[in-house]
């Protein structure tokens, strides 16, 4: 199986899980004199074994992660932590360039006046250059996730 496949499949139990937690709530509690629609334990079994294979999965593409190099000689574990801070950094920026659109309250020139402390350009052409960084970046690990076999 390659890469890319197992990250599919792993976000395929993710998303099993959150259905099986949510089915699990409803057939809970019942009123009395009433059925649930399905049986809690069969869908707290299910729950279990999916996520034993889950794990499977996970320390599969971890090992990946860290054993796997690109063309250019990088491990792939580097790359996705370095993608990671790409993203943070991204985050900030545009939290930062968030926090200064400040809607105008003011009625009359006496006043308060909020004035920004930062350079919003510059900091908005970082952001988009981050953006950039990081799409690149995703290229590079979609590419080598088609390429690279776990073994599940």
């Amino acid at each position: 199986m390659k890469l890319a496949e197992a990250l599919l499949l792993r976000a395929d139990h993710k998303k099993k899980l959150l259905s099986l937690r949510e089915r699990i709530a409803r057939n809970a509690m019942v009123q009395e004199g009433e059925q649930p629609k399905e049986r809690v334990d069969d869908l707290l079994a299910e729950a279990n074994s999916t996520l034993l294979a889950q794990q499977q999965l996970v320390r599969a593409i971890n090992t990946a992660n860290e054993t796997a190099r690109i063309a250019d000689g990088r491990l792939l574990a580097d790359i996705l932590a370095q993608r990671d801070t790409l993203v943070a950094q991204h985050s900030l920026l545009v939290a930062t360039i968030a926090a200064t659109d400040k809607d105008v309250d003011r009625y009359s020139q006496r006043e308060i006046k909020w004035l920004p402390q930062i350079n919003v350009a510059s900091l908005q052409k970082q952001a988009d250059d981050l953006s950039r960084r990081i799409r690149e970046t995703n290229v590079v690990l979609q590419s080598a996730n088609w390429q690279i076999d776990v073994a599940a």
